[in-house]
């Protein structure tokens, strides 16, 4: 654990540095330290804080930690720096990859079930609702839409609000992506435009699932290479969902927000680096 703890620091200052970051040289604790405790947290603890905090300041990898209060504090003002680090670092993967196809999907993160919404306190919004068709319920809480190398790899994410759809989800994304780049995914990406807007202007190929009813319907080999590429889309996000807790505890919405970010950028880390 320590020395993949190490390794989490030295890519962390690495791509701080790569960012440009300044900050105040008087902190104790550097924004390094603060965004490694975090990821280890989610790598380590199931997102618990205060343990990861004991276990860096006992085992002296970080001896000035900062009190539960005060770290939280740190934490939830770095909330967008974070999201700058996790794409500098997407756009470092594509860029030594030699793979052009990615894929890309949604899975949904509770705040809690359907059941017990009226005791949510982080957020209060029917647009949180969400439906999860294949376990057939509805939840409450933020929907992830993801894209990944072919190997599984997360490179691009953002939030939405759990009644999203996949199509809100595609536009949200960047999709900064090499020239003649392929993105695979299900039909619930279908959409005309968009699909000839990346085409024209990007070069980047949106290979979705046709409807029965599509007008662009498939010739059989190409349908057939979608069908293989989408089993293996519900393997490799089956195996990113698998890391994350069941419930994951926070006090504020960002904060709920913080963690799931962590548990992508650890994820990100191990498939990528340790």
């Amino acid at each position: 654990m320590l020395n993949e703890i190490i390794a989490i620091y030295a890519i962390t200052d690495d791509l701080l540095k790569a960012i440009g970051h300044d900050e105040d040289s008087r902190r104790v604790m550097s924004d390094a330290e603060i965004i490694t405790t975090a990821v280890c947290a989610a790598m380590f603890f199931n997102g618990n804080h205060s343990k990861a905090c004991t276990y860096m300041q006992e085992h002296g990898l970080i001896p000035n930690m900062l009190d539960k209060s005060r770290f939280n504090r740190r934490l939830h003002g770095i909330f967008m720096l974070m999201n700058d680090l996790f794409h500098q670092m997407g756009m470092m993967l594509k860029e030594i990859s030699d793979d052009t196809e990615y894929l890309l999907d949604s899975f949904p993160v509770p705040m809690c079930d359907n059941i017990r919404i009226f005791n949510v306190k982080l957020i209060h919004s029917e647009q949180y609702r969400g439906y999860i068709a294949s376990k057939k319920r509805y939840f409450y809480g933020v929907r992830v839409q993801l894209l990944t190398t072919k190997t599984g790899i997360p490179v691009e994410f953002v939030f939405l609000p759990g009644s999203a759809n996949d199509v809100r989800g595609l536009n949200a994304l960047p999709l900064n992506l090499p020239p003649r780049s392929e993105v695979y995914g299900d039909a619930a990406y279908t959409d005309y435009t968009i699909e000839d807007d990346l085409e024209q202007t990007s070069q980047i190929s949106l290979k979705v699932m046709r409807k029965k009813k599509s007008t662009r319907l498939d010739p059989p080999w190409i349908q057939y290479i979608k069908q293989h590429t989408r089993h293996y889309i519900e393997t490799v996000f089956s195996s990113i969902t698998s890391d994350f807790p069941k419930s994951i505890h926070a006090v504020t919405y960002q904060g709920f927000l913080l963690k799931v970010q962590a548990f992508i950028f650890a994820f990100t880390l191990q498939q990528a680096f340790i």
